[in-house]
């Protein structure tokens, strides 16, 4: 009677369909990703995002930070969260507040997780409009 089973492992083997690519993927959040390229986005980087580690419930939220630089200007920093720009400032040529800036950039991205959680308990989308 053995080989009933190993009869039905290698059948199973066989034809059990294999798995899709969305089975195989694997879903990675709670990062910020660095997409800097000054020395000010660079730093601006580093305190965000160890004000970053430092919340609780970032899984589901993703941050990515973009820098634009304009020689003449100076940079555009923005901020993603999640696809959404949340965040943008500006860094001229000269030494800026980046420590605060970083802080003030924290506090608008926790507002706005807060919200994006409000709204899926609620069922209301982003928009304020019901998902209905």
């Amino acid at each position: 009677m053995w080989w009933k089973g190993v009869a039905l492992l290698i059948v199973s083997y066989f034809f059990v369909p294999p798995l899709s690519a969305e089975d195989k993927d694997i879903d990675i959040s709670g990062l910020v990703i660095d997409r800097t390229l000054t020395r000010f986005g660079k730093d601006f980087g580093f305190y965000y995002s160890s004000y970053w580690r430092d919340l609780p419930f970032t899984q589901g939220f993703n941050v990515t930070l973009y820098e634009t630089v304009f020689p003449q200007a100076g940079t555009l920093l923005t901020i993603d969260v999640n696809g959404v720009t949340i965040y943008k400032t500006h860094f001229g040529r000269r030494a800026s507040p980046i420590k605060e800036r970083a802080e003030q950039a924290i506090l608008l991205t926790i507002d706005h997780l807060a919200q994006v959680r409000a709204n899926a308990i609620t069922g209301e989308l982003a928009d304020g409009t019901d998902g209905y």
